[in-house]
């Protein structure tokens, strides 16, 4: 037995060792201006590869894969490698962690690598060849010119237009971000490289749910537009407020320098940073002359009930008093007053609910405080008025609104009846003392019985041999489908192909892990249905092997076309809409092949 479990120790050690996957880089210093070649290479056939997140970095090429497979004198060499092109966003020194690969139903990673970026150096290449100026690739490319470097004239432009400049403190202003595109150039997509802050600002985006181009006129001539994003802001500090800017790292059609037959230029894709640039906001403080004592910061248009739910109860009931603030204006930025009432009514902390949309004119909708008192005795009460004031926006002026008062009448209540019979009667004292402490008990067990000779010492003695013929069945039916080693392959792949679809839908809000999820998902469908492998996974063979299988020709374009899309939408703009529409495309098309599959 010793010798056998160390036989198997020495080969999965030996199993261990043969499997290598590594990460190498093309060079571990460069430029900002620079380009970096990344491979992630196993020797023996993966599956469901997951890249690393290259934090410092932009992908501007990949992920490309290439696949060798040779035998020399009976001996098979294998290499299977992941290559990605990365850009530096910043200077500094950055860890690329590694990545991980699924080989034969264990998760393997690769090395991480350190790369420090430096300064811009001065490179006769092109500065946009998306290969990094690899020998490899150096020799499989033409010379080309490169692009004009006049990047401010190609007609790319980010605006940040701010709807009030010079506002009051907690006044609602609007930023709406906005890319400009002239007529004579095009672009291929574009990524942020940093976002907006609004230090001391109250900040609420709202939601754009399809970009729209348009056209509209900038700096005298027509341009195409796309509204990015758009803010509300509220101003939380008075004197000079800063907006940093946002920044897109755009993907600009430029002229290469060269020109057709026809003599017209040639166009070629480069990248371009554009900024709206950082705006600077002068709030105005709140006038002093004429401030309520009570004003809580309120600012905008208001009106302010407080409700009662009934005025007439009996002692011991309870009472919704609702203090409620509705209208226009920074209706989460204050505090409701709070009400005053007399001992006898016991009051309990409230309950605060909100009713508020924001659209980008600001916030509107009604806050309320829901007060809930009971009353302890019989009688008259009074709730005084309560006033509310808030500074308004169309006058320049504080303004006060004051409620009516409330009168509740409380009758005597069942509580309050009981505990003044409670107090006319008269009081019994018993005389009774204490008697003598015993020393033994003469408790007796009741309706117990033995467990031995019962029905369930029976039942569980005779348990474990009634199970064995169970057991030998089970370990028989284990063994049949462990040999079966292409039935186990074609299981694993379909438990991955739910559980990667599985993941997709959670992923339905973040792009990239949601195509990388919904990839895998449709590639182990494939190994699970058709029995190939992924190094057997192109576009024709797949289609020769569904058409084989019976499936419809167009259920096999369709599930074509979503495998590009996948490849394709990683790195292209995005909307929460068409992400769904992927996924429910998916599962349409899956739940096709299944039925179609014979």
């Amino acid at each position: 037995m010793k010798k056998l479990l160390f036989i198997l120790l020495l080969f999965c050690m030996k199993l261990t060792a043969q499997i290598q996957f590594v990460a190498s880089v093309s060079k571990n210093n460069l430029g900002i201006n620079e380009r970096l070649r990344i491979d992630f290479t196993s020797n023996y056939e993966g599956d469901n590869f997951t890249p690393p997140s290259f934090e410092g970095f932009r992908i501007v090429g990949g992920p490309n894969q290439s696949v060798s497979n040779v035998w020399v004198n009976g001996r098979r060499s294998f290499e299977l490698t992941y290559s990605y092109f990365l850009q530096p966003s910043k200077k500094g020194t950055f860890v690329i962690k590694g990545a991980s690969i699924e080989i034969d139903g264990r998760i393997v990673k690769s090395n991480s690598v350190k790369i420090t970026v430096g300064n811009a150096v001065q490179e006769e290449r092109d500065p946009y060849d998306p290969y990094g100026g690899s020998p490899y690739y150096q020799q499989q490319r033409q010379p080309q010119t490169p692009p004009s470097t006049a990047m401010g004239k190609d007609g790319v432009d980010l605006v940040a237009e701010i709807s009030n400049s010079n506002p009051y403190l907690n006044e609602p202003i609007t930023v709406v971000y906005k890319i400009y595109v002239s007529h004579r150039t095009g672009v291929g997509g574009w990524q942020e490289t940093q976002n907006p802050k609004y230090n001391n600002f109250w900040s609420q985006n709202i939601d754009i749910k399809q970009l729209q181009v348009q056209e509209g006129k900038y700096k005298g001539e027509m341009y195409r537009y796309a509204v990015l994003r758009k803010t509300v802001l509220y101003p939380q500090k008075s004197g000079k407020l800063v907006i940093e800017p946002l920044t897109l790292d755009v993907e600009v059609e430029v002229p290469s320098g060269e020109t057709d037959f026809f003599g017209r230029p040639i166009m070629t894709m480069g990248h371009k940073k554009v900024s709206a640039g950082a705006k600077t906001i002068l709030v105005k403080p709140l006038p002093e002359a004429g401030k309520p004592e009570d004003f809580t910061g309120a600012v905008g248009s208001f009106n302010f009930k407080v409700i009662p739910s009934k005025t007439s109860v009996r002692a011991g009931e309870s009472i919704d008093l609702k203090v409620q603030v509705s209208g226009k204006g920074n209706l989460k930025l204050f505090t409701l007053p709070k009400p005053v009432v007399p001992p006898a009514l016991e009051m309990y902390d409230p309950e605060h609910e909100e009713n508020v949309q924001t659209p980008l004119t600001g916030m509107t909708g009604s806050i309320t405080d829901k007060f809930t008192i009971i009353p302890q005795s019989k009688g008259k009460y009074l709730i005084k008025p309560m006033t509310f004031s808030y500074f308004d926006l169309a006058t320049k002026t504080y303004k006060t609104i004051t409620s009516k008062e409330i009168t509740l009448f409380v009758e005597e209540g069942e509580a309050l009846a009981s505990n003044d019979e409670s107090t006319n009667k008269t009081k019994v004292t018993s005389t009774s003392t204490f008697g003598f402490i015993k020393t033994k008990t003469d408790l007796v067990a009741q309706g117990s019985t033995p467990f031995l000779g019962s029905f369930w010492f029976y039942v569980l003695l005779l348990l474990p041999f009634v199970a064995i013929p169970f057991i030998i069945a089970f370990r028989r039916k284990q063994d049949e489908r462990n040999a079966d080693v292409s039935g186990n392959r074609i299981r694993m792949s379909n438990k991955l192909a739910k559980k990667y679809l599985s993941e997709a839908q959670k992923q339905l809000g973040n792009k990239e892990p949601f195509y990388i999820a919904l990839e895998r998902a449709l590639h182990n469908f494939l190994k699970a249905k058709l029995h190939i492998e992924t190094t057997d996974m192109s576009k024709d063979k797949i289609k020769e092997l569904l058409s084989v299988k019976n499936a419809d020709a167009s259920t096999i374009e369709q599930f074509i076309a979503l495998v590009e899309s996948c490849e394709f939408a990683r790195y292209a703009p995005s909307t929460s809409t068409s992400i769904q529409n992927d996924y429910n495309l998916a599962v349409s098309i899956i739940a096709d092949l299944e039925k179609q599959i014979s």
